[in-house]
């Protein structure tokens, strides 16, 4: 991390980026089930755009250490209010992914048509949320948990795993956070590079070279 002045401003940047785009994100997992009939979320006061209902300590502090991958806290859902549970269960774990991508082409129209108005501030604001939402975005659909990719995960699998699947939901959380500690503070310094980081560092290349086309 930069330690300069300039360094600081852009880290504070980015963690208020972190904060908006988790918010969004969750929110829209909250969304998403109370509209296909889980008022879970909601009754937990998960259906709101206030940031402090969101956040999750490990996953922010894994994003500020990492700078690429992180996650919220995750969205209390009942499948059993759902009238389909696996496909809406699966449909309210990609609600947070696509929200993401959503927020960075937003994001990506107003750089590219309204960021020669923009202050130079507010203008480092909206590529920073760009950026961040795109990371978050593509990091979530990995399927390990609590990552939403876990629980769209369980859409592809036959009935016949589905015990051995809940089993993984429940306790593959703890394996996870092991594996991206020892990607971060040991493979990268045995090999140079954090694999997660370079996997995902490649898919936004790609990712927001589509985003802004698109624009």
């Amino acid at each position: 991390m930069d330690f300069s002045l300039g360094g600081l401003i852009q880290f504070g940047y980015l963690v208020i980026a972190l904060v908006f785009t988790l918010t969004f994100h969750e929110a829209a997992h909250a969304f998403v089930a109370y509209y296909l009939g889980d008022p879970t979320a909601k009754l937990r006061g998960r259906l709101s755009l206030n940031p402090i209902r969101h956040l999750d300590l490990v996953g922010s502090v894994v994003f500020l250490i990492t700078q690429s991958i992180g996650w919220g806290k995750p969205v209390p859902v009942n499948p059993a209010n759902f009238k389909h549970p696996v496909r809406d269960n699966a449909l309210t774990a990609l609600a947070g992914p696509v929200s993401n991508f959503l927020l960075s082409f937003l994001m990506a129209l107003i750089w590219r048509y309204f960021g020669g108005y923009l202050h130079p501030i507010l203008l480092l604001f909206v590529q920073m949320i760009f950026h961040v939402s795109i990371f978050l975005g593509i990091f979530n659909l990995f399927p390990f948990p609590p990552l939403d990719g876990s629980k769209i995960l369980g859409l592809f699998l036959p009935s016949r795993l589905h015990r051995k699947y809940e089993i993984f939901l429940y306790s593959g959380t703890k394996y996870f956070i092991a594996i991206i500690l020892i990607d971060v503070f040991i493979l990268e310094r045995l090999i140079g590079f954090s694999i997660f980081g370079f996997v995902m560092s490649y898919l936004h290349d790609i990712v927001s070279s589509v985003l802004l086309l698109g624009t």
